[in-house]
């Protein structure tokens, strides 16, 4: 077939459709020595297309749109190869490449430039881009080539933006993807990049904030806390959670009471990333707001603080650094530093780790700054407590003592060897 610029400008929209109808065929790419002649001449047409949709005006007929959907359908969807989740640690593994790539990204280049071209009329697509469309592309996410997923998500990112009827679908089905992550499966490959394209979408929520919204939070943001994987996904939930917290404060309280609900017991490097998170919601906190949850997040503080995990101690101190946190902490030391001196104190005399004792210094000295009256009777009392416990210490050994003294003769009294 003559490539477009051979061809009269009045004939180039047929041919446009001639060639969208070749580029339905798929081609088996598992066998690498099958029909290179005819994947070479499907490569090169779809170069043409994608070219030609980046640079031409009037070939977007009304007819064009339902066999550029069909075209675009019979290359992308497709039944994506079983990832067993006990087999493919997305962490550690290296992910499986699409082996039909050559062509895929063609095909998905040329949809975004079809989407975006200044011709392109959603009221006419509608008909053929709809929920079912939209289905097909939300499970493609799965997929883990993760080429495929970056340009899924600006497919997805096109349509949320052009067509406002699938909004609300949309954000539906993300939903459910997440509850069915969360709860039944643990394994869905592209839960990053769907965050992201949420991300931009929180952004554009209008206020006040629809009660379907704020549920999505509470119900299921916070609970994605909980899987193995976070760490795949983290940074890109964190910003969601904050992108919330800027559109309405008052979230504040629900987000960070349940942060500290699912805060990780066992593993050290959850606790980090849980850290980093409460640092960037203490970022943009309200004062007001920060009154509500001081106790019992400085109460969870001061457990990282004294963990035997000298990373989880760096990152909770290293809270002390950052000057917006330090003036809340400053307004409100009276109730914050009793909760946290006695972990200080007995750090700054027990702890294994010189850098951890040095941070717990510079806190302990940013508190005596702060509120010198408290603080000594802090201390007064943290000391007079400390040999109260070492006096009873002392008399329960003595007990003990004396026990076993009895014991003792008990024993050798039976034995006959004490004259009873």
């Amino acid at each position: 077939m003559k490539a477009a610029e051979d061809v009269p400008a009045s004939e180039q929209p047929e041919l446009f459709l001639k060639k969208l109808q070749q580029c339905c065929t798929v081609f088996d790419f598992m066998d690498t020595l099958s029909d290179l002649k005819m994947k070479e001449y499907k490569r090169s047409t779809l170069n043409e297309l994608v070219d030609y949709v980046t640079v031409s005006r009037g070939y977007l007929t009304e007819q064009a749109y339902p066999e550029v959907v069909k075209m675009v359908s019979h290359n992308i969807f497709r039944t994506l190869p079983p990832s067993d989740s006990n087999e493919f640690d997305p962490e550690e593994d290296e992910p499986t490449l699409e082996a039909s790539w050559p062509h895929l990204q063609l095909v998905y280049e040329f949809f975004i430039r079809f989407l975006e071209s200044q011709e392109f009329q959603p009221s006419i697509a509608k008909k053929y881009i709809d929920q079912k469309f939209v289905l097909q592309l939300l499970e493609l996410f799965d997929s883990e080539d993760p080429r495929e997923r970056d340009y899924l998500k600006t497919v997805l990112h096109r349509i949320y933006g052009k067509f406002l009827g699938l909004r609300a679908f949309i954000r539906k089905q993300i939903n459910n993807i997440f509850l069915r992550f969360v709860y039944e499966t643990e394994h869905f490959n592209g839960v990053a990049e769907l965050l992201e394209i949420l991300g931009s979408i929180i952004n554009g929520f209008a206020l006040p904030l629809k009660a379907e919204h704020k549920q999505f939070l509470v119900k299921v943001l916070i609970p994605l806390h909980t899987v193995r994987s976070l760490s795949l996904f983290h940074a890109q939930l964190a910003y969601c959670i904050v992108q919330f917290l800027e559109k309405d404060p008052t979230l504040t309280e629900p987000v960070i009471r349940g942060l500290l609900k699912f805060w990780p017991k066992t593993c050290s490097q959850k606790e980090v990333m849980f850290l980093g998170e409460l640092e960037e919601i203490l970022d943009v906190i309200e004062p007001t707001q920060f009154v509500k949850i001081q106790e019992p997040l400085f109460k969870q503080i001061s457990r990282c603080v004294s963990s035997p995990h000298f990373q989880v101690a760096e990152r909770a101190l290293y809270y002390w650094n950052n000057e917006y946190i330090m003036s809340l902490i400053e307004e409100n030391s009276s109730v914050i530093l009793p909760i946290m001196f006695a972990s200080l104190y007995r750090i700054s005399k027990e702890h294994w780790n010189p850098a951890i004792v040095a941070l717990v210094y510079n806190v302990l000295k940013a508190f005596m700054e702060m509120n010198s009256t408290l603080f000594d009777e802090l201390t007064a009392t943290y000391k007079s407590d400390r040999q109260r416990e070492k006096k009873k210490e002392k008399e329960r050994e003595e007990l003990w003592k004396k026990l076993e003294d009895l014991e003792l003769k008990r024993g050798l009294r039976s034995d006959g060897i004490i004259p009873t």
